[in-house]
């Protein structure tokens, strides 16, 4: 996988507001925030995107989907919030290397496109 923002902020290259950090993932908030909590949910290993997980990361797929929520819950988005998964470039994917956005704190439209 080709080096990334992502990796450069796990390696605390470029700096940014973590809200959670694990030995598998690390979650911090997006620079360019699309609703007033806006959280990036990424796994520390290198995976470019959804398309090219395979069988053994489930048990990483899981953690990541759990430590999203477990955040929602943090920060009281008690009305709802929304994660998000981009592929591909067709799908929005703008950073390769898997990501879950958390969305959160104002409503949000349907449907997203």
């Amino acid at each position: 996988m080709a080096e990334t923002i992502f990796t450069k902020i796990i390696r605390r290259e470029i700096p940014a507001r973590i809200e959670h950090e694990d030995e598998l993932c690390l979650a911090f908030h997006d620079v360019s925030p699309q609703a007033p909590t806006h959280i990036l949910v990424i796994p520390k290993k290198p995976l470019p995107s959804l398309a090219e997980v395979t069988d053994a990361d489930t048990p990483l797929l899981g953690h990541l989907m759990r430590v999203a929520t477990d955040i929602a819950t943090k920060l009281n988005l008690i009305n709802g919030y929304r994660l998000v998964v981009n592929c591909g470039t067709d799908g929005g994917q703008s950073v390769n290397h898997l990501h879950i956005h958390l969305l959160g704190g104002r409503s949000l439209g349907w449907p997203p496109g």
